[in-house]
């Protein structure tokens, strides 16, 4: 059986959790989704360390990145589908 590679909380999540060391970029990988054990794909653009987020889906520059179903921050550029999701792209509403 295959490892899943992202972990998501929430079907309303934007961004999955790396959860191996090393996911290496053009790798399509296996998401599960907490919520209801569910599963999805996506296909990584980017190298990402574990513990980092990546984009579920393309997330507009303004736009509310939602994570573990609670608002993380906004996007400050565009980020793709598959792309690196950290404080490169993403700032928090606090300041």
């Amino acid at each position: 059986m295959e490892q899943p590679k992202l972990l998501v909380h929430d079907h309303k999540d934007m961004v999955g959790v790396v959860v191996v060391e090393d996911l290496v970029a053009d790798n399509d990988v296996l998401a599960v989704i907490t919520e209801d054990n569910s599963s999805i794909r996506i296909d990584v653009l980017q190298a990402v360390p574990i513990g980092h987020k990546i984009a579920l889906r393309d997330i507009a520059d303004g736009e509310t990145i939602i994570k573990y179903g609670q608002d993380i921050g906004k996007a400050v550029a565009a980020i793709r589908k598959g792309e690196h999701v950290h404080t490169h792209n993403v700032k928090t509403k606090r300041w």
